[in-house]
């Protein structure tokens, strides 16, 4: 991955080159792809999606709306990238 991901969901922005997932806000956050897991559960009967960061340390959550997902689609654009990454980084089985 050559280019830069980014997207704004309400006061954050989400930043991904391709190894670093940077979230800007409140409370800025940085994530290396070789020591971060993602998980994405949703949508459940009220369209809620939930995402899940977990680093050595840090456990991250964030809570979307239906309406909030559907009005970010980068957002989910960015993190389909950032899950294929991880999955073909060292150290991963293909699959």
């Amino acid at each position: 991955m050559n280019d830069e991901i980014m997207t704004t969901v309400g006061h954050q922005l989400y930043s991904f080159d391709g190894r670093i997932l940077e979230i800007f806000g409140n409370y800025p956050k940085r994530f290396h792809i070789r020591h971060m897991q993602l998980s994405i559960t949703g949508p459940d009967r009220k369209g809620r999606r939930k995402v899940e960061i977990s680093a050595p340390g840090t456990h991250t959550t964030w809570n979307y709306t239906a309406a909030e997902w559907e009005q970010a689609p980068g957002l989910v654009a960015l993190l389909e990238a950032v899950q294929a990454a991880i999955d073909s980084g060292p150290g991963r089985a293909p699959g």
